[in-house]
């Protein structure tokens, strides 16, 4: 049996990314991935926004530097519309900075992380592996693999998605609320330049976004009910096309295809517990909110930036597995998730559910957030990450 200070379940970009944080510290550290991840053909219709603040922690672990500048793209304004008139937009002028935030697509970002990973002297991985038991015993945590050979480490950490493997082995609860909806996601090319802004549309079948990729390229997100995000995927190209380009008011003219579209189902997911006995969970494994904020990897890189941070001081005498000392990760990351599928889940039910009298009043609200440049500083500070 092998034997090691941290075994981290689950090599995509939470697991990795503290994996790569670690690498000055004196942990031997375990990774286990069922596959390793691949380049995409041509443009990943997968794509994050990552905020100024995970950008640094990403250049931090010697990642952010080794990705493609021309695959990079800078957010340099953002368009809100409301579903009655309501309007709202943030820019990095008003903002005093140079960047809202980037769009990077999956692939690249976790390509880069295995990279570096191999690299890592103080890091070994399982790949291609599966975990098939997990057991909590007082001084360690014992896991097998599919092939038999057995793990152990005084931590694990489950970073192996919202379908987490480890955290029902481990029997920590999570509470699930189906919103009935999908996330429509795929790649067009634009008529007229976007000016590296993103666009976002409340529309009565759902949120629509247009996020910037290089070039007269966006990225779609349209997060509507299953039966729309169902006929929108059978769609001939061309339809779909006509059909994205009008939901969204023509803002950049006509669209035509680049990647084939996908849908994948939505849910709020809280997990009221992420850390237990020589257990911790990081990134959609502990948690999952609305994608319609764009911050779901920006959680899961706070995550591993917290916990990394938690590991890399302790003392050599501290037992990292000790649910007293993880405590201390689990308080630290509590606020900023609560808050954050709170104000996702809001919103959504607030253009999605509410009656149809507060339709004035809550594009109301967008114009009026609009005029206040108090409030917007401060929605934007908390974007970026600077409050």
């Amino acid at each position: 049996m092998q034997q090691f200070d941290l075994i981290i379940v689950g090599g995509g970009l939470a697991g990795a990314s503290l994996a790569l944080a670690l690498r000055d510290s004196r942990l031997r550290i375990a990774l286990v991935e069922s596959q390793q991840p691949r380049p995409a053909l041509g443009w990943d219709a997968r794509v994050y926004a990552v905020s100024p603040v995970n950008a640094a922690f990403l250049e931090s672990i010697g990642a952010w530097r080794h990705f493609d500048a021309s695959r990079l793209t800078p957010i340099r304004a953002m368009r809100i519309f409301g579903d009655a008139g309501g309007e709202l937009e943030f820019s990095t002028f008003e903002a005093g900075v140079s960047e809202l935030g980037w769009i990077l697509e999956s692939s690249l970002m976790a390509c880069e992380f295995w990279e570096s990973a191999k690299r890592q002297s103080n890091l070994t991985l399982f790949c291609p592996a599966k975990p098939a038991q997990l057991e909590f015993r007082q001084e360690a945590a014992l896991l097998t693999l599919s092939d038999g050979s057995t793990i152990s480490a005084k931590l694990l950490v489950g970073a192996d998605g919202r379908d987490s493997w480890v955290r029902q082995a481990a029997g920590l609860a999570a509470v699930n609320t189906p919103y009935g909806e999908k996330g429509l996601v795929a790649n067009f090319t634009t008529e007229k330049p976007h000016h590296n802004i993103a666009y976002q549309w409340f529309r009565d079948d759902g949120v629509l976004a247009y996020l910037p990729l290089p070039g007269n390229r966006i990225s779609v997100v349209w997060s509507t009910d299953d039966e729309h995000a169902d006929e929108l995927c059978a769609l001939p190209p061309e339809q779909l096309c006509d059909r994205v380009s009008e939901a969204g008011r023509l803002a950049l003219g006509q669209l035509q295809p680049l990647t084939a579209p996908a849908a994948f189902p939505l849910r709020l997911m809280r997990v009221p517990q992420t850390v237990a006995p020589r257990l911790a969970l990081i990134g959609d494994a502990a948690h999952g909110i609305h994608p319609l904020s764009g911050h779901g990897i920006n959680l899961g890189f706070q995550d591993a930036k917290e916990l990394a941070a938690l590991l890399s001081v302790a003392q050599p005498w501290r037992d990292i597995g000790e649910e007293r000392f993880l405590r201390r990760y689990q308080r630290a990351r509590r606020e900023e998730t609560v808050l954050m599928q709170t104000a996702t889940d809001g919103l959504r039910r607030l253009f999605r559910e509410a009656p149809p009298g507060l339709r004035s009043i809550r594009n109301l609200g967008l114009n009026l957030t609009n005029g206040l440049p108090l409030v917007k500083n401060t929605l934007v500070r908390y974007a970026l990450g600077t409050l």
